[in-house]
């Protein structure tokens, strides 16, 4: 009699936390009090994960094997050991059982994250394939009795809406929560690489000396264990990789593609901000290829042309990647399957193809299950008229309790469910009405944050934006894009030159970290309803205006700190729109924010009649509200002569001239 699959269960938990600070004020005119500025000093907002998860072997799996009790829990110890060793600076990675393990009640933490499932692939197998996956944060229920399959060799591209919980899901991977063999490690990408005196390139070749010292020590513990384990087969492939005499020349070639030059990579990490720091921890986990690498949002601290590069690269990736990102271009370069999110039934669904091939397969099989759905019911519909119009004729009551029957097995079988139709909203920015140019200009413009000429961002710059302007800045970063919409705003003041503002002009600049800034210990009205006294106090006004935004329900009401990113973003962006400015300034907008948001989000400026300036690493959004892009490099502004797919095709070539993988 063949021997029955053993199954891995565990549950855990994890932390979120978050911080608090205003977030946004307005006044009119050409003081420093004229311009909406948000400061972007703040911590960057991470859900923080536990990295470790217990891992023991029970006596009675043991004697249920043959073995002793001791001998068992021992080699679990052991590879305990060996797994915790993978959890590293600027990733998340923790041990599990190597043994299986029955059933149990998992343990909550004050983090509110609790997670479990039942692992059904074979515990030496490089796939992973869970069933009856639950994921639940505070009270609310993400996945339930769900199917995870992620198979080696393919990428995914995790979406679905702000705050269905695919942060949470990830940080519930990497950390274990979910029962995932012991060989199988994981990286996830979620904080920056810690500020030490190594410098950069030393941090990425010292993190993969560490990987060949854990993955000898796990060939070392499996081959005593089992000399033919198929695990062997890989751990030796993946040492042969790791190289030590080209440790160097490979770092460097990843930390040069991610935007670091000579001189950065020699900088150590305590020196580097916290954007950069986080490019370190990307670079290290390129570099050591973890069986299970899981990036949520990647592109958040690139360029364009660093996130071209990322494409190229992570398209070749040939072990296992889930990756959430809010860009379709990335997700059609790199993705060969799509898990999506389905919270009303708190499932996962999975499709094969990129995005744009998931959203043709999704049309197709939305369309017919709305055809079955209506032929359905309008057999059953058929079937009851029938049956109600029977009365007590004799010869029809027979013909009645049979369909009544097939009615009943029908019910019994599953009916076909109506196509759920997701919710849509649109952002709106009031219009405010056109100021006669010139808006805000800049004449013969020089800044430098030293002050010195030789250290000049921009020299003798001449900039304009009016209300109709449409403008995309482009660039490597440190070229000077955020800096020149802090010109703009009045947050800093060049050394040369002229800035001129319209008397009645307003304007906002919203960045990358506003978010951080919302008071965290209040609910979205309530914050709103305090920072616009001006306004009804009357709370279904405030519920209508942030619901405009996409947060609706609960959400509105519970604390800030309980939501997501995304959902933060929202408030920032209905605080924006009630400041009712005539030019806004977006300094990458989209970090935070799901695909269908991002869509609202351009509608909403095409919409409008104010100005933009956007500085964003999407192509797409640039495709759809940019009128003219504008390369900032070497000290100048120059307008692009050509559309953004262009200039894309134009960083491409660039990086695959320079591009060779090892």
């Amino acid at each position: 009699m063949p021997p029955k699959k053993k199954t891995q269960t565990s549950k855990a938990s994890a932390a979120a936390n978050g911080s608090a600070s205003p977030a946004l004020s307005a006044v009119s005119g050409v003081s420093e009090d004229s311009v909406v500025t948000l400061d972007d000093k703040m911590n960057e907002l991470s859900l923080q994960g536990n990295d470790d998860a217990e891992s023991t072997t029970s006596a009675a799996t043991a004697a249920s094997k043959g073995k002793p009790a001791a001998k068992a829990n021992g080699k679990a110890a052991r590879a305990s050991k060996t797994a915790s060793k993978t959890s590293k600076k600027g990733g998340s990675a923790a041990p599990a059982s190597a043994a299986a393990a029955a059933p149990a009640e998992g343990t909550s933490d004050d983090s509110g994250r609790t997670a479990a499932g039942v692992l059904t692939s074979h515990k030496d197998s490089r796939d992973i394939k869970i069933e009856q996956a639950s994921l639940s944060f505070h009270s609310q229920v993400l996945l339930t009795d769900a199917e995870l399959e992620f198979n080696f060799g393919r990428r995914y591209g995790l979406i679905g809406p702000n705050g269905c919980g695919k942060s949470t899901f990830l940080e519930a991977m990497a950390s274990r929560e979910f029962p995932i063999p012991v060989h199988i490690d994981t990286y996830l990408l979620k904080e920056e690489y810690p500020p030490t005196d190594f410098a950069a390139l030393d941090a990425v070749v010292n993190d993969a000396k560490e990987e060949v010292r854990r993955l000898e020590a796990m060939m070392e513990e499996v081959m005593a264990d089992d000399p033919e384990s198929p695990i062997l087969e890989d751990i030796f492939a993946r040492i042969d990789m790791l190289d030590e005499s080209t440790f160097e020349a490979r770092a460097s070639e990843i930390l040069h593609g991610l935007g670091f030059t000579h001189e950065t990579m020699k900088k150590k990490t305590r020196d580097l901000s916290g954007g950069w720091r986080m490019r370190v921890a990307l670079a290290r986990a390129l570099f050591i290829k973890p069986t299970l690498l899981l990036l949520d949002q990647p592109t958040n601290h690139l360029d364009l042309g660093a996130c071209v590069w990322l494409e190229e690269y992570l398209k070749r990736y040939d072990r296992i990647l889930v990756v959430v990102s809010h860009s379709q271009d990335f997700m059609n370069n790199v993705c060969t399957n799509i898990a999506r999110f389905l919270p009303s039934k708190k499932k996962l669904a999975y499709y094969s193809g990129n995005y744009d091939q998931y959203v043709k397969t999704r049309e197709e099989l939305e369309t017919n299950q709305m055809k079955q759905f209506e032929r359905q019911q309008a057999e059953i519909k058929h079937m009851k008229e029938f049956i109600a119009s029977v009365g007590t004729y004799a010869n029809l009551v027979r013909q009645a309790k049979s369909r009544q029957k097939i009615l009943d097995k029908m019910e019994a079988a599953g009916l076909v469910e109506e196509v759920e139709q997701e919710k849509s909203f649109r952002f709106r920015f009031e219009n405010v009405g056109k100021l006669p140019p010139p808006v805000l200009t800049f004449t013969n413009v020089s800044f430098a944050y030293t002050g010195k000429k030789e250290d000049d961002i921009y020299r003798n710059l001449d900039f304009g934006v009016d209300m109709d302007s449409r403008v995309a800045l482009v660039g490597p970063n440190g070229a000077g894009k955020s800096t020149l919409l802090k010109i703009m705003s009045g947050e800093l003041n060049p050394q040369g030159g002229q800035v001129s503002r319209h008397t009645s002009m307003k304007l906002v600049r919203y960045h990358q970290h506003a978010a951080d800034q919302l008071d965290m210990d209040k609910s979205a009205v309530d914050y709103l309803r305090d920072k616009f006294v001006e306004h009804p106090r009357d709370i279904s006004y405030w519920r209508q205006q942030i619901g405009k935004f996409g947060l609706t329900g609960n959400n509105q009401l519970c604390e800030i700190r309980k939501l997501s990113d995304g959902q933060r973003a929202r408030i920032v962006f209905c605080e924006l729109a009630l400041s009712k400015p005539h030019i806004i300034l977006f300094d990458e907008p989209t970090n935070a924010l799901d695909i269908e948001t991002i869509d609202s989000l351009a509608e909403a400026i095409n919409d409008w009649d104010g100005g933009v300036v956007l500085v964003s690493h999407d192509f797409r959004l640039i495709g759809q509200v940019a009128e003219q892009i504008i390369v900032c490099e070497n000290r100048k502004c120059t307008p692009w002569q050509g559309s953004i797919l262009e200039y894309k095709e134009k960083l491409k070539k660039e990086v695959q001239a320079d591009l060779h993988f090892a």
